[in-house]
């Protein structure tokens, strides 16, 4: 799987004009499935985006988690991260897994961030949504399950 993870100031989402989710200071969690993915390739992707150290301490380093902060989560599905650019200007998406599995492994990497205590909110599987946020930062970290 893949993730586009921005730190926060507030984000949200709206769906044919209206909001489905909104969080305050927190993490905004675009998340792309691929064929090769399983349950456990999202388990291990929502541990680590629970893990990650990217929340300012008191000292104000990156080093607080969400499992230690309590800050949310807003997690959008976003098949475009599989965007494959390499045969001119017209990105293919062959790479991203088929939506009903993609549907599964993203609705699993949000059932596993709640699992482990974090406050999730997430947008609307293949709707057209559009996200609104503030990054604070400004903060943004790419997560792939396949890198080494």
């Amino acid at each position: 799987m893949r993730a586009l993870l921005q730190r926060v100031l507030n984000a949200s989402v709206t769906v044919e004009g209206d909001k489905i989710a909104d969080i305050g200071a927190g993490l905004l969690v675009f998340a792309c499935a691929m064929p090769e993915d399983t349950q456990q390739t999202a388990a291990t992707l929502a541990a680590k985006i629970a893990k990650l150290r990217i929340f300012k301490d008191n000292a104000g380093k990156m080093n607080l988690s969400l499992a230690q902060t309590g800050l949310p989560v807003l997690v959008v599905s976003q098949f475009t991260l599989a965007a494959d650019t390499s045969r001119g200007t017209r990105p293919g998406f062959s790479y991203a897994a088929k939506p009903d599995q993609a549907e599964k492994l993203y609705l699993e990497l949000a059932g596993t961030l709640r699992d482990l205590g974090v406050d999730v909110q997430t947008g609307r599987f293949a709707a057209d949504m559009q996200v609104a946020l503030v990054n604070d930062g400004p903060v943004t970290i790419w997560l792939d399950t396949d890198a080494p």
